[in-house]
């Protein structure tokens, strides 16, 4: 299906979100063929206005009342009524092109809310479940465009590495998780397991407790980042390429992390330009 100019006004739009908030996501992505490029586009938009409903206002209370009127945006639109907004327009053309779900959509919103109403989890299956709602519904929401002629069921393949993404995320981000929002991600039965506590996660301590735990939650995502590579031959030949990318350049981000010893308080762990081209040139499939 061929974009009309207004179109493209709306998915350009949409562009202009990811390319602001995700360079690694839009330097992957941007190499699909231009329709499915523009359809990742729009899917990102709105995860990433589910996002800011909860980062961009202060206190619980607006929080919901921004991501209420996001599952109402949503419910207008599940009805073919959705509002005049380029968001969901762009939305509406990838619907009529592809054969997608709303279900990992409204998933999506559910996991923020879980942002909001957040408790520690107290297991590794705990973060696992969170990370599904804010990250694996991404891969089910991805897959019809970046497997639509697939004969196999990629859905677990797509789901593994949304996981594994966002376990990467929060492996990376264990300092800023807790200076800036009061939280910790890492499983709390593990913590206590290795013996390392929550007043030396304060002080950014990091010893072999900490790298323990910091490694059994790298480990399970590395299994999910295999179990995703394992499939990836039955996605859409023109999507493969940067689907592995993002895939390695996210899992690149572990590496980084050990090769920092473990210092994921006061660095910025990232995959640097160099180590970009090399996954690149690993990645021709």
């Amino acid at each position: 299906m061929t974009a009309h100019m207004s179109d493209l006004d709306d998915f350009a739009f949409c562009e202009q979100i990811i390319k602001r908030y995700s360079k690694s996501f839009y330097y992957a992505f941007s190499k699909l063929p231009d329709e499915k490029a523009r359809a990742v586009y729009a899917l990102y938009a709105f995860c990433r206005t589910a996002d800011d409903s909860v980062d961009e206002n202060l206190g619980s209370a607006a929080q919901l009342t921004a991501l209420d009127k996001l599952k109402d945006e949503l419910d207008r639109f599940a009805q073919k009524q959705e509002i005049d907004h380029p968001l969901w327009r762009a939305l509406r053309v990838v619907f009529n092109t592809y054969d997608m779900d709303l279900e990992p959509f409204y998933d999506q919103i559910k996991g923020q809310r879980m942002d909001i109403s957040f408790s520690a989890p107290k297991t590794l299956e705990d973060v696992e479940t969170y990370s599904y709602y804010v990250a694996g519904s991404v891969g089910r929401m991805l897959l019809p465009i970046i497997a639509s002629n697939s004969k196999v069921d990629c859905t677990d393949s797509a789901v593994s590495l949304g996981v594994a993404m966002q376990l990467t995320n929060i492996l990376r981000d264990v300092g800023e998780d807790y200076r800036g929002k009061g939280r910790v991600y890492l499983p709390l039965e593990e913590l206590q397991r290795a013996d390392y506590g929550i007043e030396q996660l304060a002080n950014a301590e990091i010893n072999d407790s900490f790298i323990e735990v910091w490694e059994g939650m790298a480990k399970r995502a590395e299994e999910l980042y295999d179990e995703f590579l394992e499939c990836v031959s039955n996605f859409d030949q023109d999507s493969r390429f940067p689907v592995l990318v993002s895939a390695q350049v996210y899992r690149g981000i572990l590496g980084s992390v050990r090769q920092n010893n473990y210092d994921c308080f006061a660095r910025k762990n990232y995959v640097t330009k160099r180590e970009m081209v090399r996954i690149l040139s690993e990645s021709i499939v």
